[in-house]
């Protein structure tokens, strides 16, 4: 009782500070918009370049991804069992990054992961559904790890993963996030896109364009919009389009579901919380930073833009004004002076293994090799690391596996637990 009453005090409160922000948003966009219309249709364009199936056998050589050599070791054999992880990997948040750490603790301890039966998502932007799932393998008694994108729905995430499953997500500033999302998906994001092809003859960006009348853009009954307002919401399956009825149980309910909500805005902390539930080690923990994009690829927002976009991404708002909230109140639990402590470690742990690993960071896709390119967009440059040479057999293979790209990492794990190429996407 004294639980479900402290969900409905929290959302309470923030549901007052919704009203405020609905009320500044209104008042903002009418101060801002313009009165300009489109003679504009939205498309039934869903090229979703993800979905693409790319085959790649595994050029990794196995078991050799251990931490370099000099890296503290020997506790690696005392650590305990970790329990079973559903990681919700959010759209631009720096999820990515979040997902290669648990690949590359799943590959080390011979998890099974539960796949998409299809390519790289589960069928996203569909809710997520138990069939979605490839089948078990041999020799597995049940999943140990889901980390691949979907839309949430907790009923059937439920009847995959075994009861004692660890739920964590990563939540980013909502600008940021929306930022990050249009610039990556300017070309397959149906509302985006038919903002783009007006701004050509605006003289404007595209998400300038986009952000004057999203309406005229945006129809809420294509699928493929899905991302294109209050993104994160729609991940993590809640009424995106409009604020309803539903809203704060469904809040209590995440609240409850998710272990840990991680924020992007403190990414450290944010890995010795993750540290301390699945009890890693911070040589576990150490990252790259991935799937980032070319900093051209970047639209630098003015107040302007930043006002419209709260005003259209205002559930993300409010989503992600209430998990820094809890987050907050985890770190507190912790100790914020052994935080504070911890994250220090992190840190100098994390950037003595970047210098042992990495030869050049932000390397232009044209200079990579194909291992370790990450997928492009038409209209986003994503980059990405150079390994250094003369390692060892051991430490290059941890290295590279730090700077893998999503979908090799993916496409060699999968090879490893099935022994086959995974399946490409239905024909539509």
């Amino acid at each position: 009782m004294g639980l479900r009453w402290l969900w409905r005090h929290r959302v309470s409160a923030l549901l007052l500070v919704l009203v405020l922000l609905l009320l500044l948003s209104l008042l903002a966009t009418h101060s801002l918009q313009t009165n300009r219309t489109y003679d504009l249709r939205p498309t039934a364009d869903r090229r979703n370049q993800r979905r693409t199936t790319e085959k790649h056998k595994s050029p990794l050589t196995p078991n050799t991804h251990q931490p370099p050599k000099h890296t503290p070791t020997a506790r690696a054999e005392q650590r305990r069992a970790h329990p079973p992880v559903v990681f919700l990997k959010t759209h631009r948040t720096g999820s990515s990054t979040v997902q290669n750490i648990l690949f590359r603790l799943g590959e080390r301890e011979s998890t099974t992961f539960a796949f998409p039966s299809h390519t790289y998502q589960f069928n996203y932007p569909d809710r997520f559904r138990a069939a979605f799932v490839d089948e078990l393998p041999e020799g597995s008694s049940q999943f140990d790890l889901l980390c691949s994108h979907m839309r949430l729905d907790l009923r059937e995430m439920r009847k995959v993963m075994p009861q004692n499953a660890v739920f964590i997500t990563l939540l980013r500033d909502p600008i940021k996030t929306f930022e990050s999302v249009f610039g990556y998906y300017t070309s397959t994001v149906p509302a985006f896109f038919i903002a783009r092809r007006a701004a050509t003859n605006e003289g404007k960006s595209a998400l300038s364009v986009f952000l004057d009348s999203p309406e005229i853009f945006w129809d809420p009954k294509e699928p493929g919009n899905g991302l294109a307002k209050n993104p994160m919401s729609f991940d993590m399956g809640l009424n995106n389009q409009k604020w309803n009825g539903s809203w704060p149980e469904d809040l209590a309910q995440l609240e409850e579901a998710f272990h840990l909500v991680m924020i992007a805005e403190h990414f450290d902390e944010s890995l010795v919380l993750l540290g301390a539930l699945l009890g890693l080690e911070h040589e576990d923990l150490a990252y790259l930073r991935l799937n980032a994009r070319a900093g051209n690829s970047v639209t630098e927002l003015d107040e302007n833009m930043r006002v419209k976009m709260r005003s259209w991404n205002v559930l993300d708002t409010l989503l992600y004004d209430f998990f820094v909230q809890v987050f907050w109140e985890k770190a507190a639990q912790f100790g914020m002076e052994r935080l504070k402590a911890e994250v220090e470690r992190l840190r100098a742990f994390t950037e003595d293994i970047r210098r042992k690993c990495v030869s050049r960071a932000e390397v232009p896709p044209g200079e990579l090799e194909d291992l370790l390119r990450p997928w492009q967009t038409e209209t986003a440059t994503i980059v990405g690391y150079e390994v250094r040479g003369n390692l060892s057999l051991q430490d290059q293979g941890f290295c590279i596996r730090m700077m893998l790209p999503e979908l090799q990492y993916h496409s060699h794990l999968y090879f490893k637990q099935y022994g086959r190429d995974m399946r490409a996407a239905p024909a539509e």
